[in-house]
């Protein structure tokens, strides 16, 4: 396989190879990586042409179906991700005021940032102030996306995907609670609102509800429920972490006899990284999933 490369674009074009490798693994499809990448199909083919041309080995097996990873490609990916880290860590390094020694981005569900996760970040601030951090909210695909593609070092999430080169970590366990804006009212009811929390909360759901019919209201986050609730008056289940102020201040109230569902909660970083940075604010971040786990919210 021949190409005719121009020596002022082999910079870019590297870098662009490797972020255009872990696009197609991380969405499975060469049009799907396009669409991320904002360029034409035909660009993300030669790309990857040109990475196993360099290479020597192919690194994904096309279909209609999209595009797999070959045995050579799972090697490869776990180096790709070393490769791109190490780039934009450079880059981040490099562009930083001189009062910063590195930088780290982390991204996580909107209700671990809710009062938890805000918390967090201001326990790692005041241990390391010469530290930059970009925070991000997002849902587990675009999280693991980032963490795939190299965007992300650290992804808080409910329901984690695991992927060569990434370590998936347990970090507490959040309780969820059926709660209503009117404690009197029989349930269930045509208030209720569902919140998807993910496959495992479907499974428990289900299991104590087997004859309950779909919900006139179903939301993906649990910070839109609670707008809905306040505003219009409903119910639905939200973790007793978050649910404390309403319930003190007397706007939600827990339903009598209902269950409570567990939601864990997941911690998703680069397993092989030799970022001493990262090391540290992973190791703080576990210190602090610890004392989460020894809270009483009953």
């Amino acid at each position: 396989m021949n190409f005719n490369i121009d020596k002022s674009d082999t910079k870019n074009m590297d870098i662009d190879q490797i972020r255009t490798f872990l696009s197609v693994a991380a969405n499975g499809s060469f049009q799907e990586a396009a669409n991320r990448l904002y360029v034409t199909q035909s660009t993300v083919s030669m790309r990857i042409q040109r990475l196993e041309s360099y290479l020597g080995v192919p690194l994904f097996v096309r279909n209609r179906a999209g595009a797999s990873l070959t045995l050579q490609g799972k090697r490869f990916m776990r180096h790709a991700k070393s490769l791109l880290l190490t780039l934009e860590q450079a880059r981040h390094d490099i562009g930083l005021p001189s009062r910063f020694r590195s930088s780290i981005s982390i991204g996580a569900r909107i209700a671990l940032w809710e009062s938890l996760l805000p918390e967090w970040i201001g326990v790692l601030r005041r241990q390391a102030p010469d530290l930059s951090i970009r925070s991000e909210i997002g849902f587990e695909e675009d999280l693991m996306r980032g963490l795939i593609e190299g965007g992300l070092d650290i992804g808080m999430m409910y329901t984690p995907q695991h992927s060569p080169g990434l370590q998936v970590e347990h970090l507490f366990d959040e309780t969820l609670v059926l709660l209503s804006s009117d404690p009197d009212r029989p349930w269930p009811n045509d208030d209720y609102i569902y919140v998807d929390w993910g496959p495992g909360f479907y499974a428990q759901h289900g299991n104590h509800y087997p004859n309950l019919e779909r919900p006139a209201q179903v939301v993906n986050i649990g910070w839109l429920a609670v707008q809905l609730v306040l505003r219009n008056g409903g119910s639905c289940f939200l973790p007793i972490r978050l649910a404390e102020p309403w319930l003190a201040a007397g706007k939600l109230f827990h339903v009598a006899e209902s269950p409570r569902f567990t939601l864990p909660a997941y911690m998703v970083s680069p397993r092989d990284s030799d970022s001493e940075i990262l090391q540290h604010v992973i190791a703080q971040l576990r210190a602090l999933a610890a004392i989460e786990r020894q809270k009483d919210y009953s």
